[in-house]
C-alpha cells in the first residue's frame, strides 16, 4: 500500500494566464513531488467550469494580457469566487502571480475600466502616472522567524496598496514592488499568497515551492531533501540579476 500524499493542484485558466511562462511553476512542483515520490495531480479550470474547494490542496492562478483579465474576471466571479473564498478561508494554499495577483483584490483598473475582482485580500490595484515597473527584484519573506530572500521578475503597469490591517509578502531588497513607494511586495494572508514575481517564480525559488508543498499537504509533511546544486545556481542567478551581493546570498542558506 502506498502511504505518500499526493498534492492536489487546481490551476485556473491556465491557456490564458501564461504570459511569462508561469506554467514553469506548475512544472516545478510536479518534478520536485515526483522526486520524492509524493503523487501530484493538476487539474485545469477554464471559463465557465466551477470548482471545488475540497478537491485541491492548491489553486493557482498566473499572468496574462489586461484583455484576457478583463475577459475572465466575470467568469471568475461567477463561477469560481465562492469556491475560491471557501478554500481561503479553509487553509487551501492559493497561490497568484502578477494579473492573478491583482484579481485577488477588491478591484483592479485596467485601461479605462474599474474591473471587480475577487475580493478574498484587501487590496487594490490602480493606475496612476508614471512608467511601468519592470526589472528584477528580490523580497525578504520570513520562513518560521527566519528571513529567506524570493528572487524574481516584475512588470506591471498597475501599482498595488494593500489596506490597512493586510500584511505583505515581503519587503522589497531590490526592485519596485507592489507600487514602487511603500517598500513592499506581493500580499500574504493566511495560505494566500500575491506577487508580482515571476520569470517564472518557483524555478528560481526551489525552497518557497518546498513552503507551499508543505502547507498545502498539511503544514507538518517533512520533505526528503533533494539535490539541488541546479536549483540552488538558479536562485543565486535570479538575485545577482537584481544586484544582490554576498550578505543576501547567505540568506538563501537552508
Amino acid at each position: 500500500m502506498n502511504d505518500s500524499p499526493t498534492l492536489r493542484i487546481c490551476a485556473l485558466y491556465p491557456s490564458r494566464m501564461n504570459i511569462y511562462a508561469d506554467r514553469g511553476n506548475m512544472l516545478l512542483l510536479q518534478h520536485r513531488c515526483e522526486a520524492r515520490g509524493i503523487g501530484f495531480e493538476l487539474t485545469a479550470s477554464e471559463a465557465g467550469e466551477h470548482v471545488d474547494p475540497d478537491a485541491h490542496d492548491l489553486f493557482y492562478i498566473g499572468g496574462g494580457q489586461d484583455s484576457d483579465q478583463i475577459q475572465i474576471a466575470g467568469d471568475m466571479l461567477e463561477t469560481k469566487q465562492a469556491a475560491l473564498a471557501e478554500a481561503a478561508e479553509g487553509g487551501k494554499v492559493i497561490l497568484a502571480v502578477c494579473g492573478g495577483y491583482q484579481l485577488l483584490g477588491e478591484y483592479y483598473e485596467l485601461a479605462d475600466q474599474k474591473v471587480e475582482g475577487l475580493g478574498i485580500v484587501d487590496l487594490r490595484t490602480v493606475r496612476e502616472p508614471g512608467e511601468r515597473l519592470i526589472g528584477n527584484v528580490m523580497i525578504e519573506f520570513e520562513v518560521d522567524g527566519s528571513p529567506r530572500v524570493l528572487a524574481g521578475f516584475e512588470n506591471h503597469g498597475g501599482r498595488t496598496y494593500l489596506e490597512s490591517g493586510c500584511p505583505p509578502l515581503g519587503r522589497v531588497l531590490k526592485g519596485h514592488g507592489n507600487n514602487g513607494k511603500d517598500g513592499f511586495e506581493g500580499v500574504h494572508v493566511n495560505n494566500v499568497f500575491g506577487t508580482y514575481l515571476h520569470g517564472p517564480l518557483l524555478p528560481k525559488n526551489a525552497w518557497f515551492a518546498d513552503h507551499l508543498t508543505r502547507l498545502a499537504l498539511g503544514g507538518d509533511i517533512e520533505l526528503e531533501p533533494l539535490d539541488d546544486d541546479l536549483e540552488d545556481l538558479a536562485h543565486e542567478s535570479a538575485i545577482r540579476a537584481a544586484g544582490g551581493g554576498s550578505g543576501l546570498m547567505r540568506l538563501t542558506q537552508r
